[in-house]
């Protein structure tokens, strides 16, 4: 006989969610989940404690990275989960591959627990304090693993004399950067004497760059323009920059600390434009080549 009334609607648990229970899921990463409130799908990245709570960090299929708070609230293949942090081997495997995968600034894969090397007899020299900066927050990390010091040459007037001054030699390598090395100028023409002087010549590398300043090699995104702008003649270089930023601009202590904020938008390479980039690269490989035999 048919039952017309159907089923008992008491009979099982009928308190339980038509999805099923939540069941509790370690966070790893690569879990793909999604948020049952916002619908956003994605991979998690990361786990971090902040602000007292655990955040767990999803990267959807576009690249993109949102913030959300562990615990309930997340779906896994449409059945409820409650995330968890990631278990202690879990989190090793996780240290160790960011060790693994760790870039520095430069681009280069970071070197863990090594301490910087004695310094070696070469040198890369640039002409005043904000070329030596630069280098330093970009390329610092691969030059004390290299044990490479930078030295300031305060101008390359006399450049002449800085080279004998250093006498590089086998083993003693001498790399110098300069500003504005463009034709035509007085730059170039006493780089062309000073890369030929004898009996150094083997020994030094003498590269540039085409910017008025070392600053004109930040690109000019980071600071919201489209291109650094064209400064009149008669007017000091980076006080007129400093003035179309709209920072002060009056002092010499103004310039330092202006060039402190233009230094702070410098995250990695990728802030810098290429031709500043490929120089460096080239000083670094020239003074770290091994001795020829």
């Amino acid at each position: 006989m048919t039952d017309r009334y159907g089923r008992d609607v008491l009979a099982g648990d009928w308190r339980a969610p038509a999805r099923g229970r939540s069941r509790p899921v370690p966070a790893e990463t690569g879990l793909v989940v999604e948020d049952a409130t916002t619908g956003w799908v994605g991979a998690v990245v990361r786990v971090e404690k902040a602000g007292g709570q655990h955040v767990v960090h999803l990267e959807d299929r576009h690249g993109r990275l949102k913030g959300f708070q562990l615990g309930p609230g997340f779906l896994v293949d449409g059945r409820p989960v409650v995330l968890t942090p990631p278990g202690a081997a879990q989190q090793a495997r996780l240290a160790a591959a960011r060790a693994a995968t760790a870039r520095t600034a430069s681009g280069s894969r970071a070197v863990q627990g090594v301490k910087a090397k004695v310094a070696s007899g070469s040198r890369i020299f640039v002409e005043g304090r904000h070329d030596a900066e630069l280098v330093e927050k970009v390329w610092g990390h691969d030059l004390r693993v290299e044990g490479v010091v930078v030295e300031m040459l305060d101008g390359v007037d006399d450049l002449e004399s800085a080279i004998r001054d250093f006498s590089p030699g086998p083993g003693r390598r001498m790399g110098v950067l300069v500003d504005h090395l463009v034709p035509g100028t007085k730059e170039s023409a006493v780089v062309a004497r000073a890369a030929t002087l004898q009996p150094y010549a083997a020994h030094v590398l003498v590269v540039g760059h085409p910017y008025v300043d070392v600053w004109q090699s930040v690109r000019p995104e980071r600071l919201g323009w489209q291109q650094w702008p064209v400064i009149p003649r008669g007017t000091s270089w980076k006080h007129g920059i400093l003035r179309e930023l709209g920072w002060p601009h009056a002092t010499q202590a103004d310039v330092a600390h202006g060039w402190k904020r233009i230094l702070g938008t410098v995250r990695t390479y990728a802030d810098l434009e290429p031709s500043l980039l490929a120089r460096v690269e080239e000083l670094i490989d020239f003074v770290t080549a091994p001795a020829a035999p």
